[in-house]
């Protein structure tokens, strides 16, 4: 570069750092610009001649990973500090020692917890579950740390456009999968709305542009109207004499996306892409009667759908969300969301916990993040699975929506939703989970697998008698009820195994024979347990009672006959699984002219199943799952597991396409949904039996008040022969809609 390209640059550099001081005006004072001027100038030395893989100096990652850090999180000068210099210790002779002297412990701190993070994530590799439990360990250390990574993880998507196409999916999995549902469950939704947005453009980016195409083009209309029921609002709520701003807002292109494939619809029966928020300006003790005035005004003058009403100012969520949503019926037929609550409460919904973190001058004590980071201490202490395990379960116990339960006096429990009597109980107490024997939930018995909702009063019935039963892990959705079943069930069993080799010692010792070593490993092997604590346990749950154990010793003692009977019958099983498995060769290579999918750059043709949960066709997008014990696993790239597959097993995924369609036939599942006329399934099976010439496997349609659903199995030779039977399907008078349905996630 010429010496006027590096004046330039370092004018640009120099340009972005007093961004950040500006950000910081209201937040510091002259020791506080001094320490993050400071930091700025050990990263631009760090960094000094790196550069980024799109040409760009290094320098201005940290800096726009401050900037965020400043500006969309509002964090305090050391954290500003600390993006500026986050990857200091990772990448250049700088110590974590140097990091300490230079400035403080508190900060650096901070770089080890962010540095042992980027050594956890390293972008070659997917992303590890057990990875994922080391980086939450440093999370309840110090919750900066995964701001600051949130932050660093948001501008790195923002700039990859210069990264391979396999990179780019990898990491977009990866922020789908993990860092935008824990940016949600902080709170910080604007980051997590753009981290999902951002997932989507490289995930699926012929999506996401014709998302962002009808977007662009309904925009205009959608808020001039807006504009003007807004206007109407503001004359209503003024003469109230309240003080207030109002925004109009677009729903993020994902959650659009989210809502097409959840409710089967196209975009333009997404009814509420267009919403408006009201802002109540009002002091704390009256902003709650404040939002509740701001409802009534609205509902008096435009109908509401009761059906959509949710009410987080009275209960909010465990993040610390607070707000009332509603749905009106607006002029002109067009339903309007509608969102109310305090410049407090709208502080807190854009930026999360971090609005009242406790590392801020403003803020003292403790608060309702530091409760989470306890849970997810609890979590991590309580877990006993694999990593993967774990993973599941933080996402499910830790990230999931939750429903607000009260016990019999009238506290308020927040759970997850799904969660059960089980879970209400372990909440409460783990000796009450242990000890449930019934539950009675708004004063009624029910089953302990009875799914709890929102408002629902718990009373839990207990008996010293009662333990917990293995079927119960089929009941709960919390790690804390799930981790605690099995150390109980656990304990009770080797219980139960120690009585039975008590029991099994004392039997053998009346027949005269030592419960040796090598008569232990010949019992393992005649009663097929894996280990001697299993053949125990069996005795002791009297699986094996004195019947079979002296069927055993009669085998024993026949000797020499036995040996011969074994091998003989050993000979002709063997015989007979070998006649097996060459007719199952034979049926696999006479299947194989029939194999239409190629995998990897090379194009090879591999054996394969086709996934359960998706059951891709011929003319699908595909790809090819290694997985541990059943070969490869073809799976369409919507697949329900699509997401989870790519982000934690990235290394194991292959590309693969088809390249050619014989006569082989495939099930797909057809959502049909519309208004209820006379006749109708007979139209339907009319057009796929007898016009179509396709075999119907199953077919269910039920209608309710005027509005049909069915789902309806066809048999097609591929994607193509699939979209011609959607096609004619949505001609019929009366249909509104017809999509293809994968199945749920494993």
């Amino acid at each position: 570069m010429t010496d006027i390209q590096l004046e330039e640059e370092d004018k640009e550099i120099n340009k972005r750092f007093k961004a950040i001081l500006k950000s910081m005006k209201d937040r510091m004072d002259d020791e506080d610009k001094e320490l993050i001027t400071r930091a700025f100038n050990l990263a631009k030395d760090a960094h000094a001649e790196v550069r980024r893989k799109s040409g760009e100096p290094y320098i201005y990652h940290p800096i726009a990973v401050a900037q965020i850090v400043a500006d969309e999180i509002r964090l305090g000068p050391k954290s500003v500090a600390s993006a500026l210099i986050h990857d200091v210790v990772e990448d250049s002779d700088y110590t974590l020692e140097d990091i300490e002297r230079i400035f403080d412990t508190e900060i650096a701190k901070i770089i080890d917890g962010l540095t042992k993070i980027s050594n956890i994530f390293n972008h070659d590799i997917s992303l590890q579950a057990e990875n994922f439990r080391k980086m939450l360990l440093t999370l309840s250390d110090d919750i900066r740390v995964i701001l600051i990574k949130l932050a660093d993880r948001l501008h790195n998507m923002r700039t990859m456009d210069s990264m391979p196409e396999h990179k780019q999916l990898k990491i977009a999995s990866e922020t789908l999968y993990l860092y935008a549902p824990l940016a949600h469950r902080i709170g910080l939704y604007n980051i997590k709305t753009e981290l999902e947005d951002l997932s989507l453009k490289y995930t699926e980016p012929e999506v996401y542009r014709d998302i962002v195409l009808k977007l662009k083009n309904s925009q205009t209309e959608a808020l001039r109207y807006l504009k003007n029921f807004s206007n109407a609002i503001k004359k209503h709520l003024e003469n109230d004499g309240l003080k207030f701003s109002i925004k109009e807002r677009t729903k993020s292109i994902y959650s659009i996306r989210k809502k097409m494939l959840t409710q089967g619809v196209s975009f333009d029966e997404v009814y509420d892409k267009f919403a408006i928020r009201i802002i109540i300006d009002s002091e704390k003790v009256y902003e709650k009667a404040d939002c509740w005035r701001a409802y009534s005004i609205v509902t008096d003058h435009y109908r509401p759908n009761l059906k959509r009403m949710r009410d987080w100012i009275s209960a909010p969520k465990a993040n610390g969300y607070e707000s009332l949503h509603t749905t009106v019926m607006g002029p002109e037929g067009h339903w309007v969301e509608v969102q109310i609550r305090s410049d407090r409460m709208d502080e807190v919904a854009e930026r999360g916990y971090a609005a009242h973190w406790k590392y801020k001058s403003d803020s003292s004590g403790q608060n309702k993040l530091d409760e989470w980071v306890n849970r997810i201490r609890e979590v991590l202490e309580n877990n006993e699975g694999d990593a993967l395990s774990f993973v599941d379960e933080f996402k499910m116990d830790l990230m999931a929506d939750e429903i607000y339960i009260f016990t019999p006096k009238g506290d308020l429990r927040i759970l997850p939703t799904n969660s059960t009597p089980l879970d209400f109980a372990f909440g409460v107490h783990t000796d009450v989970g242990l000890r449930t024997l019934g539950a009675k939930v708004n004063g009624r018995l029910v089953p302990l697998n009875y799914r709890l909702k929102s408002g629902d009063q718990v009373e839990i019935i207990t008996s010293q008698k009662q333990s917990p039963k293995e079927d119960w892990l089929n009941h709960v959705v919390t790690s804390k009820a799930r981790n605690n079943i099995k150390s109980s069930l656990k304990s009770e069993r080797k219980q139960i195994a120690d009585d039975g080799k008590e029991t099994l010692e004392r039997k053998l010792r009346y027949i005269k024979l030592k419960p040796s070593k090598n008569l232990l490993q010949e019992m393992v092997k005649y009663f097929g347990t894996k280990t001697s604590t299993d053949l125990y346990y069996k005795v002791g749950m009297k699986i094996i009672d004195n019947n079979q154990l002296k069927e055993f010793m009669r085998d024993q003692n026949q000797g020499f006959y036995a040996y011969l009977r074994k091998r003989i019958i050993g000979r002709s099983k063997k015989d007979l699984d070998n006649a097996k498995k060459v007719e199952s060769k034979q049926k696999k290579e006479s299947a194989e002219a029939e194999q239409i999918v190629v995998f990897g750059p090379d194009e090879q043709k591999l054996d394969y199943k086709p996934a359960k949960c998706c059951n891709p066709i011929p003319g699908d997008q595909v790809f090819g799952f290694i997985t541990a014990t059943e070969g490869i696993k073809l799976h369409h790239k919507n697949c329900p597991n699509s997401i989870y597959l790519q982000s934690n097993f990235a290394p194991r995924l292959m590309r693969a396409k088809w390249v050619s369609s014989k006569k082989r036939e495939y099930a797909s599942v057809l959502v049909i949904r519309g208004i209820d006329t006379v006749g109708l399934v007979n139209k339907v099976t009319q057009i796929i039996s007898n016009d179509l010439h396709v075999n119907i496997r199953s077919i269910n349609i039920a209608g309710d008040d005027g509005i049909f659903e069915g789902l309806i199995t066809v048999v097609v030779q591929d994607k193509m022969h699939l979209d011609k039977v959607i096609v004619q399907l949505r001609k019929i008078e009366g249909v509104s809609s017809v999509e293809r349905r994968f199945a749920d996630r494993d």
